[in-house]
């Protein structure tokens, strides 16, 4: 028990031991680590009192000397003056590199003397800016350089500022003459660089009532100098804040992260450089503008402004320089340090300064010169644009520089308002003119419609005078104030379009029209802009076709953009649209607005800048109308006698390769044998009777498919003759050109005494093309029924009855022998059994009643297809399946329905019969 007490005892002392001897280890080390830190803190700290004597003074300081004489601190200057021959090795040539980098980054009036470009104007057209301009110069001992000491090394002293830097300075005591001839300097630095109206200064005093820098009042006269309200900071901020926000739009857009970015990639000044000096009193600006300002400086410089705040003590977000004044000459700045004291340049000559600001003036205001005509708005070359990210073209001038449309992804769709006699028509040919001239048909397809009577459009497509065309409009159609259909079937049009480029994007997992081109470069996937002028009475009902009209403006308006599908709509007052009530999708998807002048609810409610617009010009608002997108454009004269046929005609001649556009005049019938569908027809077994032009985007026809089934016959209703009598020839001829001769018997029977004439002409037509074609007296009707309904079991050629003015035989056809059926019974009969045997009636009733009776109880499925002329649409109910029919008679228009093809009736046109015109 002992023993074994002991032995614990043994491994607990030898385990203390170990302790101890552990503890003792850390003990040691950490006494080295302290005295190596101790040591080399005191080695920094000498080091840190040598650096700020100097080593010559260093060496003459006792206290310091005696440090120094300790033999672990004698590395301390010698690694110093390592470091010192290494330091002047590589600044020996320091100020000299300096003088060379200023002169490489301050080209011309930057960097070079005042006497060798003041008084001169620029010339350069600002694509990318100088990154320095000079202020001064600064200079160094020679001996802190590796030089003999005492002598001087100079070099100048430059601050990026365009594009690269705001500026800040600050004054001292009594030198607020030196801070105006500091800025004075920079900003005639500037304007002298580049050509007249390529930077524009906006100068805010929070202390004077009289202008700044009054050496530039020749310059505040016109609009590269403004001067603002002293008392209305805010309007400065908002005015720039709008710029910021509106150029960051279509930067971003476009796929650039800043205005720098876009002008470099293009090569093309976009917009002017923007400068905004703002003196302060050194008193704090009040909340809310320092949160603007801030707000302001931290997007300014990607949207090219530039910000110089003199005596605002407000840090700024982005890059910032300084300018400490110390006095009236030297200062202090964040690109020397605070260990140079920099000379500013002295102030230039007063005189001078007012001739050069004077000369500038005078070089802007003659660039901007008078009115400019269409033919400024042209390229120099044709078609050279690709249309694959937006379409961007100028459409008038301010100041002589020229203003953009763009439209693209970030504004997909356009409104343009004006009242009667503003110069709207205008404004859309120099819009088309301008656009035309610099995209190929390849990259802009153009559909255009004008409603309201309107023929804007109808020198686009061939004429009778000028054979020439548009090439870039595949469709144009004029006078179709009465054709609201027309406007329904482009939409349709669209959105049918609109599906297929979205199918073919999914298939090639791209989102937008750019990528689809880059990844399908075979396909042609032009931009297409709709123009639908007079928009306002496609939706001047309230029916059907209001309300599908709404329905797909609204997916077009909202899905086009990203497919290249964009819509112009333009009107000269929108303010009674209701359909649109309640549904802003329309509107808040054309970001681009173009408002007349005295043009209402075009622009953002609280912006009145059309009711200021002067004539032939325009306001130009990318923003939805928000006052600070408003650019006032001067319009040139592009609608005057051969203005834009000159240049039409040259992209004729250019892209000679395309077809011409669709035509559809609603004010003048197409002739049947200008219709396509017409002239294509040949023999077929399914042959079809054409009953009229299609009110469609594509030219063709509607028509009766005439097969075996049953009701395969054809009514047309009203008292119209001259549309039942084209619709009639049509059908019949079209039928005549679909049989082989001696495939088909023709028998035509008139009971209206006026139409003889024209019933005859159609028979004689139909015998001098090989057909058997027999015209019957109206006296001779219910015989002929008789004969047909006795022949009909064995009946093998196809015959065709045409009946003109039914009714008037009905009392004819109700005579009734005894014991025989009457005329009418047979026609029943031909209407019932005829078309299983081939035999199909083509009929005209002036009167929806009289069809009835000449049907009878339960016959209206013997008439298939009808078309109404002057028939009001609810006497159509009973032979359109019972459906509500909205129709009102039109003048040369017809209401068609098939109900074997038709969910509901369409309005077609009935051809014009040229010896109409005759009779």
């Amino acid at each position: 028990m002992g023993r074994k007490v002991a032995e614990q005892r043994a491994r607990v002392v030898a385990a203390l031991d170990r302790l101890r001897h552990q503890i003792g280890l850390a003990r040691g080390a950490a006494r080295n680590a302290r005295a190596a830190a101790e040591a080399d803190l005191a080695k920094r700290q000498l080091e840190q009192l040598i650096v700020r004597a100097g080593m010559e003074r260093a060496t003459q300081d006792p206290q310091l000397c005696e440090r120094m004489t300790d033999p672990a601190m004698a590395e301390v200057l010698t690694w110093l003056n390592g470091v010192r021959t290494q330091f002047y090795a590589e600044w020996a040539d320091g100020p000299n590199r300096l003088r060379e980098l200023v002169a490489a980054s301050a080209p011309g009036p930057a960097g070079r003397p005042p006497g060798e470009w003041l008084g001169r104007v620029g010339t350069s057209a600002g694509v990318t800016p100088p990154e320095l301009w000079r202020i001064g110069e600064s200079t160094v001992d020679g001996g802190d350089a590796g030089r003999t000491p005492g002598t001087e090394l100079t070099f100048d002293v430059a601050v990026p500022l365009l594009d690269e830097s705001h500026l800040a300075i600050t004054s001292a005591p009594k030198t607020r003459p030196a801070v105006d001839a500091l800025v004075e300097n920079l900003l005639m630095r500037v304007l002298s660089t580049f050509e007249p109206g390529a930077v524009k200064v906006h100068l805010w005093d929070v202390g004077r009532l009289t202008a700044v820098l009054p050496n530039f009042y020749a310059l505040s006269r016109t609009s590269a100098v403004t001067v603002h309200d002293p008392t209305r900071l805010v309007d400065l901020l908002d005015e720039f804040a709008g710029h910021i926000r509106r150029i960051h739009g279509y930067t971003m857009q476009a796929g650039y992260p800043s205005l720098r970015a876009m002008r470099r990639a293009t090569g093309k000044r976009l917009e002017p450089w923007r400068i905004g000096v703002l003196y302060g009193n050194g008193e704090e600006l009040q909340p809310e503008q320092i949160r603007d300002l801030k707000r302001v400086a931290s997007g300014a410089l990607a949207a090219g402004i530039s910000l110089i705040l003199v005596d605002v003590p407000t840090m700024l977000g982005g890059s910032v320089e300084t300018i400490s004044l110390r006095n009236e000459r030297e200062a202090v700045t964040s690109m020397t340090g605070a260990d140079l004291v920099v000379r500013l340049d002295p102030p230039l000559p007063a005189g001078q300064v007012t001739t050069a600001a004077s000369r500038i003036a005078e070089a802007l205001i003659e660039k901007q010169g008078g009115p400019r005509s269409f033919a400024d708005l042209l390229p120099t070359e044709y078609g050279t644009e690709c249309s694959a990210r937006e379409l961007r073209a100028p459409v008038g001038f301010y100041e002589g520089e020229p203003v953009d449309v763009v439209i693209g992804d970030a504004t997909p769709h356009a409104l343009i308002g004006g009242p009667s006699g503003s110069g709207k028509t205008n404004f859309l040919y120099a819009l088309l003119g301008s656009l035309c001239a610099r995209y190929s048909p390849d990259e802009l397809a153009l559909y255009l419609l004008d409603f309201k009577e309107g023929v804007s459009f109808a020198g686009l497509a061939p004429g009778r005078k000028d054979a020439s065309w548009l090439p870039h409009a595949r469709l144009v159609g004029v006078n179709v104030n009465t054709d609201r259909e027309f406007g329904l079937a482009l939409l349709r049009f669209l959105a049918d379009e609109l599906r297929r480029r979205s199918a073919a994007a999914k298939q090639h997992e791209v989102t937008n029209l750019a990528e689809l081109r880059e990844q399908d470069p075979d396909g042609h996937w032009p931009r297409i802009v709709a123009v639908i002028d007079e928009f306002q009475y496609l939706f001047a009902e309230r029916d059907a076709v209001t309300a599908l009209a709404t329905s797909l403006l609204e997916d077009i308006a909202r899905r086009g953009r990203s497919q290249g599908i964009h819509l112009i709509l333009a009107s000269q007052d929108i303010a009674g649209i209701e359909a649109f009530w309640g549904k802003p999708a329309v509107f808040e998807q054309c970001t681009l607005r173009i408002a007349m002048p005295k043009a209402r609810r075009v622009l953002a409610e609280t912006n009145q800048a059309a009711v200021a617009a002067p004539r032939w010009h325009a306001v130009v608002n990318h923003d939805s109308g928000i006052a600070h997108g408003n650019q006032l454009a001067h319009i040139p004269d592009a609608s005057s006698k051969g203005v834009f046929p000159a240049l039409q005609r040259q992209l004729w001649e250019r892209y000679a390769g395309h077809g011409s556009p669709r035509l559809f005049d609603g004010a003048h019938a197409p002739a049947l044998e200008d219709s396509a569908a017409f002239t294509s027809l040949s023999p077929t077994e399914r042959p079809r009777a054409l009953v009229g032009q299609s009110i469609d985007v594509a030219d063709t026809a509607q028509a009766v498919e005439l097969t075996g089934a049953p009701g395969r016959n054809l009514a047309v209703l009203g008292t119209s003759q001259k549309d039942a009598l084209s619709i009639l020839d049509s059908a019949t001829r079209s039928l005549a050109r679909q049989y082989q001769p001696g495939h088909v018997e023709f028998v035509l029977c008139c009971a209206v005494e006026r139409c003889l004439t024209a019933v005859t002409v159609l028979g004689e037509r139909l015998v001098a093309e090989g057909h058997k074609a027999d015209v019957v007296p109206a006296d001779g009707l219910s015989e002929l029924v008789t004969t047909l309904s006795t022949e009909l079991p064995g009946m093998r050629t196809s015959r065709i009855v045409v009946l003109y003015g039914v009714d008037a035989a009905l009392p004819a056809l109700e005579h009734k022998e005894p014991g025989k059926q009457s005329g009418l019974d047979h026609l029943r009969t031909l209407l019932k059994q005829g078309p299983g045997r081939g035999l199909h009636v083509l009929g005209w009733w002036r009167g929806v009643a009289r069809l009835k009776d000449t049907l009878g109880f339960g016959g209206t499925d013997d008439i298939g297809a009808w078309a109404a002329l002057d028939v009001q649409g609810n006497e159509l109910a009973p032979f359109c399946a019972g459906q509500v029919v909205h129709w009102s008679p039109r003048p040369d228009r017809a209401l068609f329905f098939d109900r074997t093809t038709h969910s509901s009736p369409e309005v077609v046109i009935p051809f014009r019969r040229p010896e109409a015109d005759d009779e």
